[in-house]
């Protein structure tokens, strides 16, 4: 049986496309989260997620109290003013960690609040306003105003997020950067977090459920996620040229031999 050349030519780039084809194969072990859930023994939610305060974090602090005029000092504002003057709202300006790790209050001075948790930070607060006659049954709030979060690499929405709550996981934290991509390591997620002024990373497998006891399981504020490539989309990159080069050339050479066994044929038909 004579093969016509144009089958020749398919089956040679249909060739060239099941190689390639064949090294983006990925199997479910890959892929799925939690493979093990089943076999996971629930443990109490640690309460260390709850971040501490750090250099250069910006806290809101409100001081409230029965008197307007002694706790109006202590909740510095700024204004924004319509065009006939009247003020139209008002907003805390917002106390910032300097590099000492200090804060300074009126009436208060310098406090020292790196290392605590907002909580304590209320407590200690309400302590030296009571203590040192102030404030009469204040009422303390503290929030972070840049609690924020990185999420990098194999996500379909990469980027740096504000997080209205304290409480956020590493899963809300991928869930808000659009979830992983297929050509995800799913294996290998890495945290970056600044502990102590010194950057230190933890990773952990997102296809086992060890993660949901871990301590690293609810981020701290300016954290980092990162998802790197899988193995086979690394090798897909690195050999996705060569690969085509081979099939271009391989093609290449069929329609050479194809052209010269073609010519030789009508030479022998002339003859």
């Amino acid at each position: 049986m004579i093969i016509s050349f144009k089958k020749l030519l398919f089956i040679a780039f249909a060739a060239g496309l099941a190689a390639f084809a064949l090294q983006g194969c990925t199997s479910a072990k890959d892929i799925l989260y939690f493979q093990d859930i089943n076999q996971l023994t629930p443990q109490k939610i640690p309460a260390e997620y709850e971040p501490v305060i750090m250099k250069d974090d910006k806290l809101q602090i409100i001081i409230s109290g029965p008197d307007k005029s002694v706790i109006a000092p202590y909740n510095f504002t700024l204004s924004a003013n319509t065009t006939g003057g009247y003020n139209t709202t008002q907003s805390v300006v917002p106390y910032l960690v300097d590099s000492e790790g200090y804060i300074d209050m009126p009436g208060l001075g310098h406090i020292k609040v790196e290392g605590m948790h907002r909580t304590e930070l209320v407590e200690h607060i309400t302590n030296m306003l009571v203590e040192r006659g102030l404030v009469k049954e204040p009422v303390v709030s503290v929030s972070f105003l840049n609690y924020r979060i990185t999420v990098l690499g194999e996500v379909r929405n990469p980027g740096t997020y504000t997080v209205p709550s304290e409480r956020v996981t590493v899963l809300q934290a991928l869930g808000m950067a659009g979830d992983l991509l297929i050509t995800a390591d799913r294996h290998d997620i890495v945290l970056i977090r600044d502990v102590d002024g010194k950057q230190t990373h933890y990773s952990f497998d997102l296809t086992e459920s060890q993660i949901l006891n871990s301590p690293y399981f609810y981020l701290h504020q300016n954290d980092v996620l990162y998802v790197p490539q899988s193995a086979t989309r690394i090798a897909q990159g690195t050999t996705a040229t060569s690969l085509w080069s081979i099939v271009l050339s391989s093609t290449t050479t069929l329609i050479t031999v194809i052209t010269f066994f073609l010519s030789m044929r009508g030479r022998l038909g002339s003859n």
